[in-house]
């Protein structure tokens, strides 16, 4: 467990060691009565009007992880903004919170959706945000997020899913999707096992829907985090291989459309 804080730490450090110019400032902003509080990461050295990438958070909400793929994005160019899917107040300690925190929205696919819209509209409302140029990315529990983003007709032009979940409730609202679609995923991952696989690659053709998977063999769930740890017997794992390939992924999708 120390390993794994320290290789966090040092990569956090690393971080923000490159991304000198990049700010990061909370935003608190509501979804009905729900008071939340994401993260928005620009660099000020960007001039004009940019893209704009929704970051959604995984299971444990907008903590140092998602905050420093914000970051890193922000160094490219974005403005990118991680959304609260759980509210101000509830930031998971531990696995058995997280896991807690990420069924109630899983098994309220609506909930999850008007979340990440919420998220989507103060993104799309910054002034340096080019509103016709907007994608979402999410890791584990963010990127099922993000899909379910893209089934609710939201107007972005792009979702990358890192290894998260591809089940839904509502298979048949793929018809509404506009974004194009590109899905990162290890292949010996437990928690998304083949036959979710199948299921969400049928429905992607069942609507027509610009996609692609890029599988990548010997990762398991979590191969983008390094707190994950470097046990792959355990089902979710750091794989540094996959994490750089996935990144080049999606960056070679975002330079086609955004």
């Amino acid at each position: 467990m120390r390993f794994v804080l320290l290789a966090m730490m040092i990569m956090i450090l690393s971080m923000s060691t490159a991304f000198a110019q990049v700010h990061g400032d909370l935003v608190e902003y509501r979804q009905g009565n729900v008071l939340l509080e994401g993260y928005m990461a620009y660099d000020d050295s960007f001039k004009g009007p940019r893209p704009g990438v929704l970051v959604v958070h995984d299971w444990l909400g907008v903590g140092s992880y998602v905050k420093a793929r914000a970051q890193q994005l922000a160094s490219l160019g974005y403005i990118a903004f991680a959304p609260d899917i759980y509210g101000k107040s509830v930031r998971p300690a531990d696995a058995k919170e997280a896991a807690a925190a990420a069924a109630q929205y899983k098994a309220d696919p609506t909930l999850l959706r008007l979340r990440v819209n919420a998220g989507l509209d103060i993104l799309r409302n910054q002034p340096h945000v080019d509103a016709g140029r907007i994608a979402a990315i999410g890791y584990c529990f963010g990127g099922g997020a993000a899909l379910e983003l893209a089934r609710s007709g939201a107007n972005i032009a792009a979702v990358v899913s890192f290894h998260g979940n591809l089940s839904t409730q509502a298979p048949e609202d793929a018809k509404n999707i506009r974004a194009k679609i590109l899905v990162l995923h290890g292949a010996d991952d437990p928690f998304v096992p083949a036959a979710e696989v199948s299921a969400f690659q049928n429905e992607m053709r069942k609507a027509g829907v610009d996609w692609q998977m890029v599988i990548y063999g010997g990762a398991v769930h979590s191969f983008t985090n390094p707190g994950a740890g470097n046990n792959p017997a355990s089902g979710a794992a750091y794989d540094r291989t996959a994490d750089k390939r996935s990144f080049e992924a999606m960056k070679t999708f975002f330079a086609e459309i955004l």
